[in-house]
């Protein structure tokens, strides 16, 4: 039986320790409008990384797309087990660096040792993660971080996000590999997420007021056909369905610290800074997240969204570590899908008729938890063409939502000026060295008071 939620209370679910399981069907409502989204957007960002599974560490097509299921089903299952409202995905920004950590000259070509490095990684950063919120201390340290600093990191979010999609050569340029069909499925996806005029159109118009509600599904069927027609997308589907037995299995063999080794103690020490930097990645997305759900919180008063910054710290490392034993690519398990949350939140925050609560939303767009579409390789090789596309969107909704959101935590003109030096620093920078950028502008233009602790309410 599906329980009900009290007005302005949390959503119900079982508790187990500092976690809140919630069931399908027990605990959330199905939203197929979600689910369309979550089939294009989430497929096909969650197989943007195969090409680099195949050319950087020697897996075949199957291994690629199991590794990705494996990665993807761990993101979809932590809104169900933890309880956290966060829609998860990957730690992005971090990605370059661990390509360029794995294909230097001790590591290239060693595909066991370049495996093991991912399985230290995300040891590493799980030890990080799973100690700072045990002992409280991430909390504390997102309770001490002012305004001016999280509108800097969230608009350093903003202008990297911009820059990547935009750069000459990457797998997000869009533009450049799709001109034509490219550019319209990210105007219509950005359009129908946050255009005033075409909201207050859509008001007496319900064939309209429907389709918006299907978010950027609509955006990504049109790029696709239109795409077709124009040849910019080249579709070369496969009738067969994936043998996850089989590919498990060889995946497992090549990959598992069970299987290969653990790492060595050398590697441990050498990838730890690294670790320490996705932290840095880490807990800008944790403020982002915190902020836009605070926002979001003031329009909906009938259901309380529970933000606990050390039970997230814990769920992203009890992620981690499982993802390190069973199919090891760091920055695969983060706490935030920036796009996507802006997205879900934005239909929430429409009222409980349109959506009864956020783990709906967040439940059908991860479908429920299962995403067995990878499986279905007709499915998987329909949707490859579309991977630049995914990324795009991603990362343009990601920019618009943290733009927006970072230019509103801040009001005085020193302030507003330190934020945007501390976000380019953030964007053209190594994250560590963004940090101390940002850190040393602050305390120099609004003074050292800006960092003392805020008062608990």
């Amino acid at each position: 039986m599906l329980k009900t939620r009290p007005d302005g209370d949390v959503q119900p679910g079982f508790k187990w320790g500092p976690f809140t399981m919630r069931i399908p069907f027990i605990h959330l409502r199905f939203s197929l409008s979600n689910m369309l989204q979550g089939l294009a957007v989430a497929g096909a960002t969650g197989m943007a990384l195969v090409p680099y599974f195949i050319a950087l560490l020697g897996l075949t097509f199957e291994e690629a797309v199991t590794m990705a299921m494996f990665h993807s089903t761990l993101i979809s299952f932590s809104w169900m087990f933890f309880g956290d409202p966060y829609a998860p995905g990957w730690l992005t920004p971090a990605i370059p660096f661990v390509v360029a950590f794995i294909t230097a000259p001790a590591y290239l070509g060693d595909h066991t040792s370049q495996f093991q490095v991912m399985t230290a990684l995300s040891l590493n950063f799980a030890f990080i993660l799973i100690f700072l919120g045990v002992t409280g201390l991430g909390a504390k340290l997102i309770n001490i971080v002012p305004n001016v600093f999280k509108g800097g990191i969230i608009l350093g979010a903003a202008v990297a996000a911009f820059l990547r999609v935009t750069k000459d050569g990457d797998a997000a340029n869009v533009f450049q590999a799709a001109p034509i069909a490219g550019t319209l499925g990210v105007l219509i996806c950005l359009v129908f997420a946050f255009s005033k005029p075409l909201q207050a159109y859509a008001t007496d118009k319900t064939w309209l007021l429907k389709l918006l509600g299907l978010g950027l599904f609509p955006g990504f069927l049109v790029a696709g056909t239109v795409g077709y027609f124009t040849g910019e997308f080249e579709y070369n589907i496969r009738w067969e369905i994936l043998d996850v037995g089989a590919s498990t299995a060889s995946l497992w063999a090549k990959a598992s610290p069970f299987a290969i080794g653990w790492p060595p103690l050398e590697i441990f020490v050498s990838s730890f800074p690294l670790a320490l930097i996705t932290y840095i990645l880490f807990f800008g997305d944790l403020v982002t997240g915190n902020e836009m759900i605070e926002q979001a919180q003031a329009t909906r008063t009938d259901e309380k969204l529970e933000l606990n910054s050390s039970r997230a710290h814990m769920a992203t490392g009890i992620r981690n570590v499982l993802m390190s034993i069973v199919a090891p690519f760091f920055a695969t398990q983060g706490v935030l899908w920036t796009g996507i949350q802006v997205v879900l939140l934005k239909g929430w925050s429409e009222g409980r008729e349109k959506v009864d609560s956020i783990f709906d939303s967040i439940g059908s767009f991860y479908v429920l938890g299962l995403p067995l579409l990878f499986v279905v390789l007709p499915f998987v090789t329909l949707l490859e063409p579309l991977l630049p596309l995914a990324l795009a969107v991603t990362l343009v909704l990601t920019a618009f939502a943290c733009a927006t959101l970072a230019l509103s935590l801040v009001h005085d003109a020193t302030e507003r000026g330190a934020m945007v030096i501390t976000a380019m620093a953030f964007s053209v920078f190594e994250p560590w060295l963004g940090l101390l950028v940002g850190i040393i502008v602050i305390v120099s233009l609004c003074g050292v008071q800006a960092f003392a602790p805020k008062e608990e309410s």
